[in-house]
C-alpha cells in the first residue's frame, strides 16, 4: 500500500450500502401514497436494489483486479452520486426504480471494493478480528440508517430521504477522492473471470457459502422490507418503525461482544456461523408467535445478534482458496450471494410474511452450518 486506509473511511465504505438501503425504509410507506403504487410494488424496489448490487459487485470487483482498487472505488461512488441526485429530482416512480437500480450499481464498489483491500492487507485470524469489526458496523449501519430515515420522514417525507441520499454520496466520494490509496499488489494476475466462475461452481464449500450469507442477509433485509407495513397496519407511525433501530443496535453490540470473546477463546469460524444458526431458528419462531404484537422487535433483535456473529466469520473464510485471484473471486462470491438475496427478497415482499422468510431462512443455515461442521 502506498499510504495505510483509514479505518473511518473503511467503515464509512461498507456501511454505506446499507446505510443507503435502509434509510429508504421508513419511507417506503410515504413513497407508496406519494407515488401511487401498491405495497407490494413500493417494497419491490429493496429486491430490484440487490440485482443491481450483484451486477455492480461483479464488475467493480473484476476491474479491482484489472486496474487497481483506487480508480474503481472512484469510478463507483462517482456513478452512486450522479444516481442519487437524479433520485432527489425525479417524480415518476418508473424513473425511481432506474435510478435506485444505478445507485445500487454504484453502491456494491463499497462492499467489494473495501472486503478486497481489507483481504490485501490482513489473513487469517487478524482477518476474521477485523471482520469481526466491520461486521459490527455493517450491522449497526440497517440501525443507523433506519433511524435517519425516520427523521427525515418525520420532517420532510420521502424527498427528506432523498436529500439525505445526495449528500451522503457526494460526502463519501469527496473523501474517498482525498483519502483513499491504492492496495492492489504489483505483482497480481488478473485470474480469467470464466475460469475462476467454473472453480467456485464446482466449489461445494464455496456453494455453502454463498447461500449461508444470503439465508443471513435475506433474514435481516426481510426486516426492512416488511415491517414498515407491519407497523402501519398496527398504527405505528414511520418515526416508531425508524425507533425499532435502537433495539436492532443493541443486538449488534451482543452480537459483536460475543463474537469477540468467543474468537479470544480460540471458537472456531465454523462453531461461531452454527452458533448463530440455532440463535437464528430460536429467533424466528419467537417472531412467529408474537407475529400480530410489537414485541415481535424483541426476538427480531436476537435475529440481528445472530446475523453480527455469523456474517464476519463467514465471510472471512469464504475466499481462503483464492488468494490469487481476490478482487474476481470476491466479484463472483458478491454476484452469486446478492442475486440470492435479491431473489429471496423478491419472494419475502410477495409473500409478505416476515414470520416465515425467517423460518425458512434460519432453518435452512442451521441445516448448512450442520453440514460445514461434519465435512471438517
Amino acid at each position: 500500500m502506498n499510504r495505510k486506509l483509514s479505518l473511518w473511511l473503511a467503515i464509512a465504505l461498507m456501511m454505506f450500502p446499507q446505510i443507503a438501503e435502509t434509510i429508504y425504509s421508513p419511507a417506503l410507506t410515504d413513497i407508496s401514497n406519494g407515488f401511487r403504487v401498491s405495497a407490494n410494488e413500493a417494497g419491490q424496489t429493496l429486491s430490484l436494489y440487490f440485482f443491481a448490487f450483484a451486477l455492480g459487485v461483479i464488475i467493480w470487483g473484476r476491474l479491482c483486479d484489472v486496474i487497481g482498487r483506487r480508480p474503481t472505488m472512484l469510478a463507483g461512488l462517482f456513478i452512486y452520486a450522479i444516481a442519487c441526485i437524479g433520485v432527489f429530482m425525479t417524480d415518476n416512480f418508473s424513473v425511481l426504480l432506474i435510478l435506485r437500480m444505478l445507485s445500487a450499481f454504484g453502491a456494491a464498489v463499497g462492499s467489494v471494493g473495501t472486503q478486497t483491500i481489507m483481504r490485501d492487507v490482513y489473513s487469517g485470524e487478524e482477518l476474521a478480528k477485523v471482520f469481526s469489526v466491520m461486521g459490527a458496523a455493517i450491522a449497526l449501519s440497517p440501525a443507523i440508517g433506519m433511524l435517519s430515515g425516520s427523521l427525515l420522514v418525520s420532517y420532510a417525507g420521502y424527498q427528506g430521504v432523498f436529500s439525505g441520499l445526495a449528500l451522503l454520496a457526494v460526502v463519501l466520494l469527496l473523501w474517498s477522492t482525498i483519502a483513499l490509496p491504492e492496495s492492489r499488489p504489483a505483482t497480481i494476475k488478473t485470474a480469467p473471470l470464466a475460469e475462476t466462475a467454473i472453480k467456485m461452481l464446482k466449489d461445494k464449500q464455496i456453494a455453502k457459502t454463498i447461500l449461508l450469507i444470503a439465508f443471513f442477509n435475506i433474514s435481516l433485509f426481510a426486516y426492512y422490507q416488511l415491517a414498515p407495513f407491519m407497523f402501519d397496519n398496527q398504527g405505528y407511525s414511520a418515526s416508531t418503525f425508524g425507533y425499532s433501530g435502537i433495539v436492532l443496535a443493541i443486538g449488534v453490540g451482543i452480537g459483536s461482544y460475543i463474537n469477540k470473546a468467543l474468537l479470544s477463546h480460540h471458537w472456531q469460524c465454523e462453531k461461531l456461523v452454527l452458533l448463530a444458526s440455532i440463535i437464528a431458528v430460536i429467533s424466528a419462531v419467537g417472531i412467529y408467535l408474537l407475529r400480530n404484537h410489537i414485541s415481535f422487535i424483541i426476538p427480531m433483535m436476537t435475529s440481528v445478534v445472530a446475523y453480527g456473529i455469523a456474517i464476519p466469520n463467514i465471510l472471512a473464510t469464504a475466499l481462503a482458496q483464492y488468494k490469487d485471484r481476490l478482487g474476481t473471486a470476491g466479484a463472483l462470491l458478491g454476484l452469486f450471494y446478492y442475486l440470492l438475496i435479491g431473489g429471496g427478497l423478491a419472494l419475502a415482499g410477495w409473500g409478505q410474511s416476515l414470520a416465515i422468510t425467517l423460518l425458512i431462512c434460519s432453518i435452512g443455515a442451521l441445516l448448512l452450518s450442520f453440514s460445514r461442521q461434519t465435512a471438517k
